[in-house]
């Protein structure tokens, strides 16, 4: 999806998006059902202007509550919320200017794509020429202008969801949430439309909020990412820095395939910052500047698959860790990688990511081995 530069009226094409977003500052929230259940545990986070934030986690994990307490679905039990420079938290939906899609999209099924979109703007009391206008530049931007006189029903999943965006930023809202949008779709659309979406949210600018559990769909689309679990925020970074640098197990394997070492103990080196772990794999250097790890408490290594190697002999370099004796127990095909199961000497099993030419039979004796730069220390 290519987008055309869309410019408001009494708008340079040079303003800077972010001049024109509000920023999210949610600080210690807490939502309380009647039943004393905490759907939101004394949650803060801070949403610069511009940024599309994702809120990841398993279902019931709290993700939707703040996304809601956002919104002004939900009054939170304690906490403020701040949009920008006003402090939000006892106001109205209505008088938050959020625009909102929702999973099943809520399009008006007796009305045109066209009319869709400029029923917000009748509800705003914009005047007929002005909702002309708006509703023929948000069409250039979702790139649906062919089909504005059409039914939504006769529109394919991702045309509706394009239209369920177009329509939420009819009105120029200070930010944009949404709601598993894409939850019904299946992964190759979800992909397109994740590409599509971002870019809108880049073009138009606006501050963006969304819930998703699914961790290709958080990746593609965020600047920031908020991992959430329990009604708690466990961390909040970028995709990248999550990834590579979780601060916990819960982290670590809920972003993909992780291989997580207990440590016996830590030994000092000469290195700065840098420490021998005794493990059951041997001793492993580590870099002690990992984010979020606390002292005192029991920590693990977390060495993601694709950063380990398969080799047929022990490697000696500087650069890497000290190779591990392991044998081949399986491996799992999965079309452009391989998945494959080694145990060592002490009986511990890691997961390599390799390429199919690259895996040695099952049974045979290989070494494993990553760079020194890799394992990241965790809380246990």
């Amino acid at each position: 999806m290519s987008l055309k530069p869309v410019v408001r009226e009494g708008a340079s094409s040079t303003d800077a998006p972010g001049d024109r977003a509000n920023g999210i500052e949610v600080n210690a929230v807490e939502v309380r059902f009647p039943n004393g259940f905490y759907g939101l545990k004394q949650t803060s986070l801070n949403i610069p202007a511009g940024t599309f934030c994702t809120l990841l986690g398993p279902s019931g994990s709290g993700k939707t509550t703040l996304l809601r307490a956002i919104a002004g679905l939900i009054t939170p039990s304690a906490g403020t919320i701040t949009i920008g420079s006003r402090e939000v938290t006892s106001l109205s939906v209505q008088a938050r200017n959020i625009g909102f899609v929702f999973q099943n999209y809520a399009l008006f099924p007796h009305m045109t794509v066209a009319q869709n979109i400029e029923y917000p703007l009748k509800l705003h009391k914009w005047p007929q020429v002005e909702r002309q206008a708006r509703t023929k530049e948000i069409l250039e931007l979702i790139e649906l202008p062919h089909v504005a006189a059409r039914a939504v029903g006769e529109l394919s999943g991702g045309q509706q969801q394009r239209v369920a965006i177009g329509r939420a930023l009819a009105y120029r809202p200070s930010l944009l949430l949404l709601d598993e949008p894409m939850g019904a779709l299946d992964r190759r659309l979800r992909q397109q439309l994740g590409s599509d979406l971002r870019e809108i949210q880049q073009r138009t600018g606006i501050t963006t909020v969304y819930v998703t559990h699914d961790q290709e769909e958080a990746f593609i689309l965020s600047d920031k990412i908020a991992i959430m679990d329990g009604g708690e925020i466990l961390q909040y970074d970028t995709p990248a820095e999550l990834y590579f640098r979780p601060n916990s197990r819960f982290v670590a394997r809920f972003l993909g395939e992780a291989n997580i070492v207990p440590i016996e103990r830590l030994v000092p080196t000469a290195i700065d910052e840098t420490r021998l772990a005794a493990t059951p794999l041997g001793e492993i250097p580590v870099a002690t500047s990992s984010k979020g790890v606390t002292s005192g408490e029991p920590l693990s290594i977390v060495l993601r698959p694709e950063d380990l190697f398969l080799v047929k002999d022990e490697p000696r370099n500087d650069d890497w860790s000290p190779a591990i004796s392991v044998r081949i127990e399986k491996e799992l095909f999965l079309g452009s990688r391989c998945l494959v199961t080694v145990s060592s000497q002490a009986g511990n099993t890691l997961l390599v990511e390799c390429n199919k030419s690259d895996v040695p039979p099952c049974g045979t004796d290989a070494w494993v081995t990553w760079k020194r730069t890799s394992a990241v220390l965790i809380n246990r």
